[in-house]
């Protein structure tokens, strides 16, 4: 039986080391990674250069990017990927941690965030939160009816952000139209409304604004109440039975008969005005997000 010196021992560990590295090396070589800021998390310890610490609320998402504004309205991007540790605090003081998925990080949520350096960007090396905000966070995203009459303020507070932004890009307009004097959908009205929210929802950080009009017949107030009711009908069969989610529309609206598409002299017109426009729109601050 041969024996080997402790020496030895040394040496030939040191020779399976160097083979290891050489081979990891060799591969990183033949097969590098794609030149995004995602790939930085997997950097050895001595190649990744710590970013900021960044604490804010989530106001926006789009595939591995979340956006963050903290409390003086700056806005940060950052990347999350695999690397990412994503944990909300639980129990006394939240000495206690859950981990995460990153599905769990929804628009409104308090964070902070620990980030590493990636060229220009930021990639997130960890996520803490909450529990109690997620708990918020995800009565808002599901749209429970127990979840907004409970959290009223929370959902006020989402939409405040968002009414922040002035200035929207208005992707398309869909309009729906109706019978004189009333506010019922039709069989085509109902078709379109849901093909505008699919539509929608293929969009990044898309919202609905839902707006009521009429035609020239009929007294102001009257008109005013249609319009305001043609509005109210279509936000809930958007909802209801197109499966939009409330915390993605803004606030509807009835104009009575302002902004008539055609003239109101003729019946073709007013049939034209007849009618409630689906806008969706995307923040010109987030979109491209």
């Amino acid at each position: 039986m041969s024996v080997i010196s402790r020496g030895s021992k040394c040496l030939l560990l040191l020779a399976l080391l160097s083979g290891v590295s050489s081979g990891s090396l060799a591969a990183q070589t033949q097969d590098p990674p794609a030149a995004d800021v995602s790939a930085t998390a997997y950097l050895p310890p001595a190649e990744k250069t710590v970013g900021p610490e960044i604490k804010g609320i989530i106001s926006a998402r789009s595939g591995d990017k979340m956006q963050i504004t903290a409390a003086d309205g700056t806005k940060s991007v950052v990347v999350i990927n695999d690397a990412t540790k994503i944990s909300a605090s639980k129990g006394f003081l939240g000495l206690n941690r859950s981990k995460l998925a990153a599905t769990s990080l929804l628009n409104g949520l308090p964070v902070t965030v620990k980030t590493l350096q990636a060229g220009d960007g930021l990639v997130a090396s960890q996520v803490n939160l909450q529990n109690k905000d997620l708990k918020t966070a995800s009565m808002i995203h599901n749209g429970t009816e127990q979840g907004f009459a409970e959290q009223t303020a929370a959902t006020e507070a989402l939409r405040g952000r968002m009414g922040e932004i002035d200035q929207y890009n208005v992707k398309s307009t869909t309009n729906v139209n109706f019978d004189t004097g009333k506010a019922v959908l039709s069989a085509q009205a109902k078709n379109d409304l849901c093909a505008a929210a699919t539509t929608a929802e293929g969009m990044s950080n898309a919202l609905l604004l839902v707006v009521g009009y009429t035609d020239s017949t009929g007294n102001e107030e009257f008109n005013q109440e249609l319009s305001e009711k043609r509005a109210g009908r279509v936000v809930n069969y958007l909802q209801q039975a197109c499966g939009w989610k409330p915390y993605r529309m803004l606030t509807p609206t009835g104009m009575a008969e302002a902004d008539p598409l055609a003239s109101n002299d003729t019946a073709e017109g007013k049939a034209q005005n007849r009618r409630v426009a689906v806008n969706i729109l995307v923040s010109k601050g987030l979109d491209g997000l």
